[in-house]
C-alpha cells in the first residue's frame, strides 16, 4: 500500500502542477480582470479609449500570491467602470515576460502603475501613492486618477465626476427628459457620489450627479436632513427621496439598476492580440523525485541564473550602493560557491572584472553580457532556465526561487564556516557576518518581493550585529529561517504538499531534537553539526543539472553524477591553491572582455542570450581601456613611464629651443 502512494502521489502532483501552471495566480476568461502579457501590453495601453491601473507581479512572489484574493475582489467590485477604467494584471515571473517588465522599470512586487487614456507613445504610467492596499484605498486612487485626466484626454465613457451646483441642481427639475436623473447629496470628502456614477456608466436610461451639502437651506427644501442621500427625478418629471435602509454605494446602485427601463448598454469586449493556450499547449511535466535529505545542485544554479538574469535585470545601471552590494555578493559568490567548473569560473571572471572597474556605474546589461558568455570565454556557463528539483512546487507559483534563495545562503554561511580563509585578501576577510551583512543589503536592494525585504531587515536589526563567530552566522540563519516558516504556517503562500514547518525535522536529524522537562528544545550544538552536513559538497547531488551541451542544443536532459562531481572536486577542492594558476588565464579573458563592452553597442535581445560572434585577432591587439589583466605593478610601471617620457620631452624641447636662440645670435648681422 506504501509502494502503490509513492507511485501515485508523483502522478498526483504532476498533474496539479500542470494545472497550477495554466492557471497561475489570476485566470484570463475567469477573473474579472485583463490578463496582460509582453505580446499584448503596449497594444492595451495604447491609444485606449479607458485608463489603466495594472498590478506588476511575480507568480513566486508571496506578497502577490496573498494578495491576490484582494486585487480579485478589486476587478469584480468595478467591473461596471472597464469603459472609463480597466484593471489589468502582468507576471513579470513569466520569462517570456521579463524583458517587458524591465522596460517598465519594475524594481518590486507587487507594483501598481496608472495609465491615462489615449496616450500616444511609451510610458511606464503612475506609481500608485495610496497609504495601504486596502480594496477601498486602491478604488478610490482610481478615481482620483479619473479625475486628474484633462478635459481633452478623459474617456469618452466617463461622465464628469466633479459635483454640481445648487443651480445646477434646480435646473434639473426644469427639463423634460426620457431618462432617469439621480442626484446624490454627499460631503466633500464622500466618494460614494462618484463610485455610484461609475456604478452606472453602463447603463442606459439614467444619468447620476452628485452635490456637496454645503447649501444647508437648499437640502431642508428637498427634505435633506442627512448625508449621504439619493434624489430621484423621473421621465415624466415627478421627484423624491430615494428611502434606503441603509446609506451606503451599493444600495444606492442596486436601487438604481433596478429601475424600470434602465438596462445595461451592450458593449464590445477590448480586442487583444490572441495569445497562446496555455491550459490547451501545457505539457503535464514530469514530478522529479529526490530525497530530501540532500542538496541539489540545480537548485543552486537555478536560483543563481534566476537572480543575475531576472531579478537583476529590473536595475538598469548598478551604482552607489547597490553595485557595492552586487560586488560584494559576486566576490562571495566566487570564493564560496561548492558549484561545478564552468558556473565557478564565471563567477570568478565576473568577480575579477568587476573588482577591476575603474567605474561607480556600470550597465546592466554588459552584467548580461558576460552572465551570457557573450565573448565565447572558454570553460564558463550558467543554465538559461530553472529546473527546480528539491524546491519544485505543487504549483508553480509556490516555493520555486524563495526556497533556493534560502538553500544558496545557507551554503554560503556554512561554507564560510567550513573555509575561513577562502575570503583572505578580498577585503570581505576577518567578519564573520560577511555573509549575512551580504544577504541583508541583497535582499534590501534587489528583492523583488519589499514586504518580504521589510521582515528580513527587522530580524536582521534585532540580532544580527551580535554575531561574533562563522558558526554563530550559520545558526543565525537557520535560526532565522525556522521564524519565517512559523510566521507563513498555514499562509496562502504555504504549498500544502510542502507545509512551513520547523526543520530540520526529527525524521533527518534526530540527534537535533531534545525534550526538556517535557517541553522540546533544540540541540544547537547538533543542530551546527547537521547544518555543516547537509550544506557541505559531499551531499550535493547533481541529478537533473543542465550540461552547457544541453543548453547549447536546447535540450533538456539529465547528466551522470560523477563526472559533474569530478568537475566539483577539480573546482573547490584545492582551489586556495590555485589562485595563481588562474589569474593568467582571467586576465586575458577580462581584456577580451572589457574591450567587447568599450565596442559594445545597445543590447535589444540581452534577455535572450544571444552569442555574438567576436573577432579574436583584433581583439588581442587591442589595448583594453578599462585596464583589466594588468597588476598593481604594471599599472605603476605605466605611470613611471609615462612621466619618464614626459620629462624626457621636456627637456628635449627646451634643449632645442635655447640651441635655436644662440645660433639666431651667433649669426645675427645688422643691416647698414
Amino acid at each position: 500500500m506504501a509502494a502503490l502512494g509513492r507511485r501515485v502521489l508523483p502522478a498526483l502532483l504532476a498533474v496539479a502542477a500542470a494545472l497550477g501552471a495554466a492557471a497561475r495566480l489570476y485566470r484570463a476568461g475567469s477573473d474579472p480582470l485583463t490578463v496582460l502579457a509582453a505580446g499584448s501590453v503596449r497594444q492595451a495601453l495604447l491609444n485606449s479609449s479607458a485608463a489603466w491601473v495594472v498590478q506588476f507581479y511575480s507568480s513566486s512572489c508571496g506578497h502577490c500570491i496573498a494578495f491576490a484574493p484582494t486585487w480579485r475582489a478589486l476587478a469584480g467590485d468595478v467591473r461596471d467602470w472597464e469603459s472609463a477604467i480597466r484593471v489589468g494584471v502582468l507576471d513579470c515571473g513569466e520569462e517570456e515576460n521579463y524583458e517587458t517588465c524591465k522596460e517598465y522599470g519594475i524594481h518590486y512586487y507587487p507594483t501598481f502603475r496608472f495609465f491615462k487614456a489615449f496616450i500616444k507613445q511609451f510610458t511606464t504610467g503612475e506609481n500608485y501613492k495610496g497609504a495601504d492596499r486596502e480594496l477601498q484605498t486602491v478604488r478610490q486612487m482610481m478615481i482620483d486618477f479619473l479625475q486628474n485626466h484633462s478635459q481633452e484626454s478623459r474617456p469618452p465613457a466617463c461622465p464628469p465626476l466633479d459635483p454640481v451646483s445648487s443651480n445646477d441642481v434646480a435646473s434639473l427639475f426644469a427639463k423634460n427628459s426620457h431618462h432617469y436623473t439621480a442626484i446624490v447629496f454627499e460631503s466633500n470628502n464622500s466618494y460614494i457620489g462618484r463610485e455610484v456614477i461609475l456604478d452606472l456608466i453602463q447603463y442606459e436610461n439614467i444619468v447620476v450627479k452628485r452635490a456637496l451639502n454645503f447649501d444647508k437651506p437648499f437640502l431642508e427644501k428637498f427634505g435633506i436632513t442627512s448625508v449621504p442621500s439619493c434624489y430621484l427625478v423621473h421621465p415624466n418629471g415627478s421627484h423624491g427621496l430615494i428611502n434606503i435602509l441603509k446609506p451606503l454605494r451599493s444600495f444606492f446602485s442596486s436601487y438604481l439598476k433596478s429601475l424600470p427601463g434602465v438596462r445595461k448598454k451592450l458593449l464590445l469586449p477590448l480586442q487583444l492580440p490572441v495569445q497562446e493556450n496555455k491550459e490547451e499547449s501545457m505539457e503535464i511535466k514530469v514530478w522529479k523525485e529526490f530525497d530530501k535529505s540532500k542538496l541539489y545542485m540545480a537548485d543552486l544554479e537555478s536560483g543563481l541564473h534566476y537572480l543575475l538574469r531576472v531579478e537583476l535585470a529590473t536595475h538598469k545601471t548598478l551604482e552607489g550602493a547597490e553595485l557595492k552590494t552586487f560586488k560584494d555578493f559576486v566576490t562571495v559568490s566566487a570564493k564560496l560557491f561548492p558549484g561545478r567548473q564552468p558556473v565557478v569560473k564565471l563567477l570568478e571572471t565576473l568577480q575579477e572584472w568587476l573588482v577591476s572597474l575603474p567605474l561607480d556605474k556600470i550597465p546592466y546589461d554588459a552584467i548580461l553580457d558576460l552572465v551570457n558568455n557573450k565573448m565565447r570565454i572558454s570553460g564558463i556557463f550558467l543554465p538559461k532556465k530553472v529546473q527546480w528539483v528539491g524546491c519544485q512546487g505543487s504549483r508553480p507559483e509556490l516555493r520555486g526561487y524563495t526556497c533556493s534563495l534560502w538553500k544558496l545562503f545557507h551554503t554560503l554561511t556554512v561554507q564560510a564556516a567550513l573555509r575561513p580563509k577562502a575570503l583572505i585578501n578580498t577585503g570581505l576577510e576577518d567578519d564573520p557576518q560577511i555573509v549575512l551583512q551580504v544577504m541583508r543589503r541583497y535582499i534590501h536592494h534587489f528583492f523583488g518581493c519589499k514586504a518580504c525585504a521589510q521582515h528580513f531587515e527587522e530580524m536582521a536589526k534585532e540580532s544580527m550585529d551580535s554575531i561574533k563567530t562563522l558558526d554563530q552566522a550559520v545558526l543565525w540563519l537557520w535560526e532565522k529561517h525556522n521564524v519565517v516558516n512559523n510566521r507563513l504556517a498555514g499562509d496562502l503562500t504555504e504549498d500544502p504538499k510542502f507545509p512551513k514547518v520547523q526543520w530540520p525535522t526529527p525524521d533527518i536529524c534526530p540527534a537535533c531534537h531534545e525534550e526538556i522537562k517535557g517541553l522540546h528544545s533544540w540541540n544547537e550544538a547538533q543542530v551546527l553539526q547537521f547544518l555543516k552536513y547537509h550544506y557541505n559538497s559531499e551531499n550535493i547531488l547533481y541529478k537533473y543539472t543542465e550540461s552547457q551541451t544541453d543548453a547549447s542544443e536546447a535540450e533538456q536532459g539529465d547528466t551522470g553524477e560523477g563526472k559533474d562531481k569530478s568537475l566539483m572536486k577539480k573546482s573547490s577542492g584545492n582551489r586556495e591553491n590555485k589562485i595563481q594558476d588562474k589569474e593568467n588565464m582571467l586576465d586575458s579573458e577580462s581584456e577580451m572582455l572589457n574591450q567587447h563592452i568599450a565596442n559594445r553597442g545597445p543590447v535589444k535581445d540581452s534577455g535572450k542570450g544571444a552569442v555574438e560572434s567576436v573577432n579574436l585577432k583584433e581583439t588581442k591587439q587591442a589595448m583594453s581601456f578599462l585596464g583589466i589583466g594588468f597588476s598593481n605593478i604594471d599599472m605603476s610601471l605605466c605611470v613611471i613611464l609615462y612621466v619618464a617620457s614626459s620629462l624626457f620631452l621636456m627637456i628635449m624641447y627646451f634643449f632645442f629651443r635655447m640651441r635655436s636662440k644662440r645660433w639666431k645670435v651667433k649669426y645675427y648681422r645688422s643691416s647698414v
